[in-house]
């Protein structure tokens, strides 16, 4: 009995240690750069990154190349002028992010449920009377058991969700597939009075769906990954204290 209740006790102080101890990391850093602005990311190349994997899809098979003599028209060419849409890795193109989402969501259920069971020996081969010697002499033969139940749950839910974001952003192209499908990584950091806006985008874009202008649209991106977010004192005021984020995970009631 005692072990059960220290495993879990353990458990939870060195949970709240661990807690204490990023927290304080964290403290010490926002007390590090009080009065200061935010800090703007360095330009780093995606490929470099330890958490960065290549892209890895199914491919069909690779066609020959048929080359022709005293033709002006070359295999994969799009047009007889160059192109200058991105096609290789380190080219840059513009991501037209349009998300226009809207959704209600109304839910009502409504569950009842009654039972009733009664149960009595008037009669089982004169062996009744001799239940008064057993049990107690308030029980009725007759009505040794009357149990009845009622149960009613009644829940009701709404959602509604309007979400709009309109922004551009320039991603580069990290890696070129090889059915010519391009990944492209961008991220996009705007700093304005102590607050820092950022915007990430990542997914997989077909050479057809990009513009003679060299953009594309949100909605043209396989595997999109849009992220939109701030950091700075306006974030940090509309977020719990630590402690009560902890507090609503570990507190069961």
């Amino acid at each position: 009995m005692t072990n059960t209740i220290l495993k879990p006790l353990t458990k939870f102080l060195v949970l709240l240690g661990v807690s204490a101890m990023l927290t304080g990391c964290n403290a010490y850093s926002r007390l590090a750069s009080v009065g200061a602005e935010p800090p703007l990311s360095k330009i780093e190349n995606p490929m470099t990154k330890s958490d960065y994997k290549p892209v890895t899809l199914p491919m069909p098979r690779p066609e020959p190349v048929i080359q022709q003599a005293n033709s002006l028209w070359r295999p994969g060419s799009r047009a007889f002028f160059k192109d200058q849409r991105a096609a290789r890795i380190g080219d840059i193109l513009t991501v037209m992010i349009q998300i226009s989402d809207k959704a209600t969501l109304s839910n009502t259920t409504t569950t009842s449920r009654s039972a009733s069971e009664a149960a009595g020996v008037t009669s089982l081969l004169g062996l009744e009377s001799q239940l008064a010697k057993i049990l107690p002499e308030a029980v009725d033969a007759a009505s040794l058991a009357d149990i009845e139940s009622d149960h009613s749950v009644t829940g009701s839910g709404a959602v509604t969700r309007n979400e709009v974001i309109e922004m551009e952003i320039a991603a580069i192209v990290t890696q070129v597939l090889p059915n010519g499908n391009m990944v492209i990584s961008g991220r996009q950091e705007v700093r304005v009075n102590f607050e820092s806006r950022d915007l990430y985008v990542t997914g997989v874009v077909r050479p057809e769906d990009i513009s003679s202008s060299n953009t594309i649209e949100s909605s043209k991106i396989a595997e999109a990954r849009v992220a939109y977010g701030g950091r700075g004192h306006l974030t940090d005021v509309q977020q719990a204290r630590y402690g009560q984020q902890l507090f609503d995970i570990i507190f069961p009631f």
